[in-house]
C-alpha cells in the first residue's frame, strides 16, 4: 500500500528570533546548517521544517533507553557519524574518520560527554543535552606517538569514573569503533566490551517525525541539485570538453550552495565506463549519445543523506533498444520490489519474494537489493537470495525506516550499465516513496 502526504505549514526563515528549524537567526550559527537557498526552496514546496531541539531529543532518548534495555553501563561512540546522531555536533568530519579524536559517552542515566578537539570544545554547545566537553579521546599513532598507551590510559579512567558516577557502576560498555590502545585500556580497567554497533544501528533505524522532516528537506535539496547538474551536462557535453569529473563537480556545488555537507562516493560514470559498475568518475571526455550513471551518496542540510540513482541519456539520436529494455527492466525492479514494503514483513521475506532479473542481468546485479539510510547507509541490508545469510537479518520492518530500493542492470561485458535507486519511508499502514525525481524519458522510451 502506498501513501502519499506533504505537511503543508509553510515556514518563513526571515522572521523573528529564531529560524524555523529552531536555531538562533543571527548569522552566526555554530552547527552546520541550511541556507537561505534551501530555506527558500523549502518554503516554495510547502515543507515543514524539523524542530532540531525535539529530533535531538528523540535521538537522545532512543540510546538512552537503548542502553538500559541491554543493561549496559553506557554507550562509548568513536564513528563520526553516530557522534552526530547522539549529539548533533561535527567537528571535521572526514578528516574525523581516519583520524578518530573525538569520542561522545552516553551513560545510562542519559548523562552524555564528548571529547574534542582540545581546541574546539565550544562546537558541542548549542546541545544542552551534551552536558561536558573535555579533550583527549584522540588515540592514534599519528597524534600520540609511541605514548598512545598512556594517553588510552589516561582517557579510559575518565570513562571508568563517568560510568561508576551515572552508569551504575555496570561494566558492561558497548563500544563502537576503538583503536587497539583504547579497547585494551578499557579492559584493563575492567569493562566487558559489547557491541556497540548493534546498538547504534538498531537505535537509528527508526527516524522520529523530525528526523522525517528533515530527511525531506535534504531530498528535495538533492534533487534541485541533481537536476542542477542534469542540466549542466545536457548543456555542455554536446560541446565535445565536458569531463565526468567536470559534471560531478556540478552536484557537489550545488550540494554546498544548500548548506549540505559531503558526498560520501564518486559514483558517477559514462557511456562504456558504466559496466562494470563502481567506476568513480574521472577525465574521461563524455560524449555525444551516450548515457551518464550516478547514484548520489550525498549527506545533505542537516547531515541527513539522500541516496538516489539515475541513468540518463545525452544526445540527439534515440537510445538503442537494448538499453530502453535494460532501463524499463530496472525500473521494473525497483517498483516491484517497493510493492512489499510494510511494517511486519520481515527481511527474509524480502529476500525471497524479490523480483528476478534476467538471467543475463544476474552476474552483474547490485550487491543488495534494499538498505536503511539516515545519516549515511545504515542497518538493515536486505541481500538477494543467494546472498543471504541464514540469521543475519531476522527482523521485521517497522514505522519510521528509510530503506533505499536499488538495481543494477548491466550484461557482463556489456557496452552500459543501468542504476537506479530510490529511498522510500516505511509508514503505519504501507511505504511512501520520497523520491520524486523523474526516469529519464528518453530511456524509458517515452521521447
Amino acid at each position: 500500500m502506498t501513501e502519499h502526504y506533504r505537511d503543508v505549514r509553510k515556514i518563513d526563515p526571515t522572521r523573528g528570533p529564531t529560524l524555523g528549524d529552531g536555531t538562533p537567526n543571527d548569522a552566526n550559527r555554530i552547527e552546520i546548517g541550511p541556507t537561505q537557498l534551501a530555506f527558500r526552496e523549502w518554503e516554495a514546496a510547502g515543507l515543514a521544517l524539523p524542530d532540531l531541539a525535539a529530533m535531538r531529543n528523540f535521538r537522545w532518548t532512543r540510546l538512552t533507553q537503548a542502553i538500559q534495555d541491554r543493561s549496559y553501563g553506557g554507550l562509548l561512540m568513536f564513528d563520526p557519524l553516530n557522534i552526530r546522531y547522539a549529539t548533533d555536533s561535527t567537528n571535521m568530519q572526514l578528516w574525523n574518520t581516519h583520524n578518530p579524536f573525538r569520542a561522545v559517552l552516553l551513560c545510562a542515566d542519559g548523562y552524555m560527554v564528548i571529547w574534542d578537539y582540545k581546541n574546539s570544545p565550544f562546537l558541542s554547545t548549542f546541545n544542552p543535552l551534551v552536558r561536558e566537553q573535555r579533550a583527549g579521546a584522540d588515540l592514534f599513532y599519528f597524534d600520540r606517538g609511541d605514548k598512545v598507551d598512556v594517553a588510552a590510559d589516561v582517557f579510559s579512567n575518565e570513562v571508568r569514573i563517568l560510568i561508576e558516577q551515572h552508569g551504575g557502576n555496570i561494566k558492561r560498555l558497548a563500544v563502537d569503533k576503538v583503536m587497539l590502545h583504547g579497547l585494551r585500556a578499557l579492559e584493563a580497567q575492567g569493562f566487558e566490551v559489547m557491541e556497540g554497533e548493534e546498538v547504534t544501528e538498531k537505535t537509528r533505524a527508526i527516524k522520529g517525525p523530525d528526523e522525517i522532516k528533515a530527511m525531506r528537506c535534504s531530498i528535495l535539496s538533492c534533487e534541485k541539485s541533481m537536476a542542477e547538474m542534469e542540466h549542466f551536462a545536457y548543456e555542455n557535453v554536446p560541446l565535445g570538453q565536458t569531463s565526468e569529473d567536470d559534471i560531478w563537480a556540478e552536484l557537489h556545488a550545488s550540494n554546498i550552495r544548500r548548506g549540505g555537507e559531503w558526498i560520501e562516493t564518486r559514483l558517477l560514470s559514462s557511456g562504456p565506463r558504466t559496466n562494470p559498475w563502481f567506476q568513480e568518475c574521472g577525465p574521461r571526455i563524455v560524449q555525444n549519445n551516450e548515457i551518464v550513471a550516478y547514484d548520489t551518496d550525498l549527506i545533505g542540510p542537516y547531515g541527513i543523506c539522500t541516496d538516489i540513482s539515475r541513468t540518463f541519456w545525452i544526445g540527439d539520436r534515440k537510445p538503442g533498444n537494448s538499453m530502453i529494455y535494460a532501463m524499463r527492466h530496472a525500473h521494473e525492479h525497483i517498483m516491484t520490489n517497493m510493492e512489499m514494503l510494510r511494517p511486519g514483513v520481515t527481511i527474509p521475506e524480502l529476500t525471497a519474494n524479490c523480483h528476478r532479473l534476467d538471467d543475463k542481468f544476474q552476474k552483474q546485479k547490485y550487491g543488495c537489493l534494499m538498505h536503511g539510510v539516515g545519516l549515511c547507509d545504515e542497518w538493515p541490508l536486505v541481500a538477494y537470495p543467494e546472498k543471504a545469510v541464514a540469521g543475519a537479518f531476522d527482523y521485521a520492518l517497522e514505522p519510521g525506516m528509510v530503506l533505499c530500493v536499488e538495481a543494477l542492470v548491466g550484461e557482463e561485458g556489456g557496452a552500459f550499465s543501468i542504476k537506479l535507486e530510490d529511498q522510500v519511508l516505511i509508514t503505519e499502514h504501507g511505504y511512501e516513496n520520497l523520491t520524486t525525481y523523474p526516469f529519464d524519458p528518453a530511456l524509458m522510451g517515452e521521447a
